[in-house]
């Protein structure tokens, strides 16, 4: 059975898609920590980060830096995080989310909910910084 992110690379659900190549697509988590947090997930299926090939695993990092740094540019932040989870969605991704402490990152809190308008001005300014 195929994953939500599945359906969202296939275009199935509709996303705020930052960047994708023929290995990765990244798009905006429509519940976010913060506004701009974003996922970077692989198009294979596979569930478990650790469970990806050695290039697969570099290249989701290589593929997800200039899109932390278009984070970093678009929201005011002293870095974009990195959090890999795994437990929410059987498919493995990683989370980019701008943060200015470490409670940022904390998945236990209550997340947002953006309206359309506000995920898509989310969406402009990190394309706005995306080279």
């Amino acid at each position: 059975m195929s994953s939500i992110f599945s359906k969202i690379i296939r275009g199935e659900i509709p996303s705020f898609k930052i960047a994708e190549n023929e290995r990765f697509y990244a798009f905006l988590d429509v519940f976010p920590l913060v506004p701009g947090h974003t996922l970077v997930v692989p198009k294979k299926e596979t569930d478990y980060i650790f469970d990806l090939s050695d290039d697969e695993l570099s290249e989701i990092l290589s593929f997800s830096r200039p899109i932390a740094k278009a984070i970093e540019k678009a929201f005011p932040c002293k870095r974009c995080g990195i959090a890999v989870i795994g437990l929410e969605v059987p498919h493995a991704h990683v989370h980019l989310v701008p943060m200015n402490s470490a409670d940022d990152l904390n998945f236990t809190r209550e997340k947002l909910k953006p309206t359309q308008e506000a995920l898509q001005a989310a969406q402009s300014l990190i394309l706005a910084h995306l080279s």
